[in-house]
């Protein structure tokens, strides 16, 4: 009878220390639907567009970012807030002063994170600037402009 509540305190012992040992992962279902993911590569378009206008003197040209394929979604915790990494292609259609072009499978590799109220979301631009620093984030505020 000892060894057999022996064994079960052992296996309940192990059990909780191999869930210990995981890392939480925020739930799939709350990933960010398919208007925050275009919202969100529209807004890392516009800000690199933003730095190249500004080095060139030029006008930011009209954009549309559509056929979103995600092939990569993590969920992971950043500052203690439901992140997702998520990687794919998408198609950008470009409105240039004397001609109309579009781009196909263009890569994107994004991090969108949901706000603790979970009513908001943001993007997070990773910068590594030193490879033996740890990563800068920035944070932008997602909204339905695009």
């Amino acid at each position: 009878m000892f060894a057999f509540w022996l064994r079960r305190a052992i296996a309940l012992l192990l059990l909780l220390i191999l869930t210990a040992c995981g890392t939480a992962k925020p739930p799939v279902g709350l990933a960010p639907g398919g208007d925050i993911i275009k919202t969100a590569i529209a807004l890392q378009i516009e800000k690199s567009q933003q730095s190249l206008s500004e080095q060139l003197a030029a006008n930011n040209p009209d954009f549309q970012v559509n056929n979103i394929n995600i092939k990569t979604l993590e969920p992971l915790y950043l500052g203690k807030l439901p992140t997702f990494h998520l990687m794919g292609t998408y198609n950008l259609k470009l409105d240039l002063p004397n001609q109309k072009v579009t781009q196909k499978d263009n890569d994107f590799d994004i991090y969108i994170q949901r706000q603790k109220e979970g009513k908001t979301w943001r993007w997070l631009k990773r910068e590594v600037p030193d490879p033996d620093a740890p990563p800068k984030w920035y944070s932008y505020l997602i909204n339905g402009k695009f």
